[in-house]
Protein backbone atom coordinates (compact mmCIF):
# COMPACT_ATOMS: atom_id res chain seq x y z
CA UNK A 1 0.00 0.00 0.00
CA UNK A 2 1.37 3.20 -0.89
CA UNK A 3 2.19 5.80 1.95
CA UNK A 4 -0.06 8.55 0.46
CA UNK A 5 -3.08 6.35 0.67
CA UNK A 6 -2.23 5.34 4.11
CA UNK A 7 -2.40 8.87 5.40
CA UNK A 8 -6.70 9.69 5.24
CA UNK A 9 -6.71 6.20 6.99
CA UNK A 10 -4.30 7.20 9.71
CA UNK A 11 -5.75 10.56 9.91
CA UNK A 12 -9.68 9.00 10.62
CA UNK A 13 -8.12 6.44 13.51
CA UNK A 14 -6.36 9.25 15.62
CA UNK A 15 -9.91 11.51 15.47
CA UNK A 16 -12.11 8.84 15.30
CA UNK A 17 -11.53 8.50 19.21
CA UNK A 18 -11.15 12.49 19.92
CA UNK A 19 -14.33 14.56 20.26
CA UNK A 20 -14.85 18.30 21.01
CA UNK A 21 -16.14 17.64 24.48
CA UNK A 22 -12.85 15.93 25.70
CA UNK A 23 -10.97 19.05 24.97
CA UNK A 24 -10.12 21.53 27.87
CA UNK A 25 -11.81 24.99 26.81
CA UNK A 26 -9.07 28.03 27.54
CA UNK A 27 -10.38 31.73 27.80
CA UNK A 28 -7.88 34.40 28.50
CA UNK A 29 -9.30 38.09 29.03
CA UNK A 30 -6.71 40.63 30.62
CA UNK A 31 -4.83 38.73 33.19
CA UNK A 32 -8.15 36.25 34.02
CA UNK A 33 -7.92 32.79 32.81
CA UNK A 34 -10.92 30.52 32.96
CA UNK A 35 -10.23 26.79 32.57
CA UNK A 36 -13.54 24.52 31.51
CA UNK A 37 -12.79 20.39 32.46
CA UNK A 38 -13.67 18.29 29.56
CA UNK A 39 -15.71 16.15 32.50
CA UNK A 40 -19.03 16.53 32.69
CA UNK A 41 -20.09 15.33 36.22
CA UNK A 42 -20.79 17.99 39.20
CA UNK A 43 -18.34 16.85 41.57
CA UNK A 44 -14.84 18.33 39.77
CA UNK A 45 -11.90 18.14 41.76
CA UNK A 46 -8.97 20.89 40.15
CA UNK A 47 -5.21 20.55 41.44
CA UNK A 48 -2.38 22.56 40.29
CA UNK A 49 1.11 21.03 40.64
CA UNK A 50 2.60 24.71 40.64
CA UNK A 51 0.68 26.07 43.16
CA UNK A 52 -1.71 28.23 41.64
CA UNK A 53 -4.62 29.70 43.25
CA UNK A 54 -7.67 29.91 41.65
CA UNK A 55 -11.67 29.52 42.47
CA UNK A 56 -13.35 26.34 41.15
CA UNK A 57 -17.06 26.61 39.88
CA UNK A 58 -18.07 23.42 39.25
CA UNK A 59 -16.49 22.53 35.72
CA UNK A 60 -14.62 26.05 35.49
CA UNK A 61 -11.26 27.28 37.03
CA UNK A 62 -10.52 30.65 37.58
CA UNK A 63 -6.99 31.75 37.65
CA UNK A 64 -6.90 35.93 38.64
CA UNK A 65 -4.07 38.12 38.46
CA UNK A 66 -2.38 35.23 35.88
CA UNK A 67 1.43 35.93 35.50
CA UNK A 68 2.18 33.94 32.60
CA UNK A 69 4.09 31.18 33.69
CA UNK A 70 3.32 27.63 32.99
CA UNK A 71 1.80 25.96 35.36
CA UNK A 72 0.10 22.08 35.68
CA UNK A 73 -3.73 21.51 35.90
CA UNK A 74 -5.56 18.54 36.44
CA UNK A 75 -9.26 18.41 36.93
CA UNK A 76 -10.78 14.91 37.77
CA UNK A 77 -14.39 13.28 38.77
CA UNK A 78 -15.01 9.59 39.61
CA UNK A 79 -15.09 8.46 36.01
CA UNK A 80 -10.97 9.99 35.61
CA UNK A 81 -8.55 12.57 35.07
CA UNK A 82 -7.90 14.77 32.66
CA UNK A 83 -4.63 16.63 32.59
CA UNK A 84 -3.62 20.53 31.27
CA UNK A 85 -0.35 22.25 30.43
CA UNK A 86 -1.21 25.80 30.36
CA UNK A 87 1.47 27.72 29.07
CA UNK A 88 -1.01 31.19 28.26
CA UNK A 89 0.67 34.85 27.40
CA UNK A 90 -1.36 37.69 28.82
CA UNK A 91 -0.91 41.02 29.81
CA UNK A 92 -2.70 43.61 31.75
CA UNK A 93 -2.81 46.24 29.25
CA UNK A 94 -3.84 44.37 25.94
CA UNK A 95 -6.96 45.42 24.13
CA UNK A 96 -9.47 42.68 22.88
CA UNK A 97 -10.29 42.82 18.89
CA UNK A 98 -13.09 41.30 17.83
CA UNK A 99 -13.24 39.63 13.75
CA UNK A 100 -15.23 42.07 12.75
CA UNK A 101 -12.77 45.33 13.93
CA UNK A 102 -9.72 43.47 11.80
CA UNK A 103 -12.15 42.79 9.04
CA UNK A 104 -12.42 46.72 8.98
CA UNK A 105 -8.72 47.78 9.86
CA UNK A 106 -7.52 45.93 7.05
CA UNK A 107 -10.38 46.67 4.64
CA UNK A 108 -9.48 50.59 5.65
CA UNK A 109 -6.14 50.10 5.35
CA UNK A 110 -6.82 48.54 1.35
CA UNK A 111 -8.84 51.36 0.74
CA UNK A 112 -6.64 53.69 1.49
CA UNK A 113 -3.74 52.46 -0.20
CA UNK A 114 -5.49 52.07 -3.19
CA UNK A 115 -6.54 55.73 -3.24
CA UNK A 116 -2.87 56.56 -3.11
CA UNK A 117 -1.98 54.59 -6.10
CA UNK A 118 -4.56 56.25 -7.94
CA UNK A 119 -3.62 60.10 -6.71
CA UNK A 120 0.39 59.03 -7.61
CA UNK A 121 -0.63 58.15 -10.63
CA UNK A 122 -3.02 60.51 -11.98
CA UNK A 123 -0.16 63.56 -10.49
CA UNK A 124 2.33 61.93 -12.55
CA UNK A 125 0.59 61.04 -15.60
CA UNK A 126 -0.18 64.85 -15.54
CA UNK A 127 3.39 66.28 -15.00
CA UNK A 128 4.53 63.87 -18.01
CA UNK A 129 1.64 66.12 -20.18
CA UNK A 130 3.07 69.68 -18.85
CA UNK A 131 6.62 69.27 -18.75
CA UNK A 132 6.66 67.95 -23.20
CA UNK A 133 4.10 70.87 -23.67
CA UNK A 134 6.44 73.81 -23.24
CA UNK A 135 10.03 74.51 -25.12
CA UNK A 136 13.27 73.66 -23.64
CA UNK A 137 15.13 76.68 -22.33
CA UNK A 138 18.42 77.45 -23.60
CA UNK A 139 21.02 77.00 -21.04
CA UNK A 140 23.30 79.70 -20.08
CA UNK A 141 26.90 80.04 -20.61
CA UNK A 142 29.65 77.12 -20.46
CA UNK A 143 26.66 74.78 -20.70
CA UNK A 144 25.46 75.65 -24.10
CA UNK A 145 24.42 72.85 -26.53
CA UNK A 146 27.11 72.05 -28.82
CA UNK A 147 26.50 69.97 -32.33
CA UNK A 148 27.17 66.30 -32.29
CA UNK A 149 30.88 65.39 -32.97
CA UNK A 150 31.76 64.51 -36.78
CA UNK A 151 31.49 60.86 -37.31
CA UNK A 152 34.75 59.60 -37.77
CA UNK A 153 35.40 58.27 -41.46
CA UNK A 154 36.90 54.85 -40.01
CA UNK A 155 33.53 53.63 -38.53
CA UNK A 156 31.13 54.75 -41.68
CA UNK A 157 28.91 52.53 -42.99
CA UNK A 158 29.40 50.73 -46.38
CA UNK A 159 27.84 51.82 -49.04
CA UNK A 160 26.45 49.50 -51.92
CA UNK A 161 29.44 50.83 -54.98
CA UNK A 162 32.02 49.63 -51.47
CA UNK A 163 31.49 46.43 -51.08
CA UNK A 164 34.41 44.81 -53.35
CA UNK A 165 37.00 46.77 -50.76
CA UNK A 166 35.42 44.15 -47.59
CA UNK A 167 34.76 41.15 -50.92
CA UNK A 168 38.54 39.99 -50.12
CA UNK A 169 38.50 39.26 -46.37
CA UNK A 170 37.10 35.77 -45.20
CA UNK A 171 36.23 34.72 -42.03
CA UNK A 172 38.99 33.09 -40.73
CA UNK A 173 38.34 29.43 -38.85
CA UNK A 174 40.11 29.03 -35.45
Amino acid sequence: MRLELSWPLLGLLLCAGLSASEEFLVEISGTTVTITCPLTEEDIDWKSTVGKTGISNERKYIITDHDSSPANLSCSDSSGKRYLYLNARVCANCEELDVLTVTGIIAADLLITLGVLILVYYFSKDRKGRASSGPAPRPRGQKTQRPPPVPNPDYEPIRKGQREVYAGLEPRGF
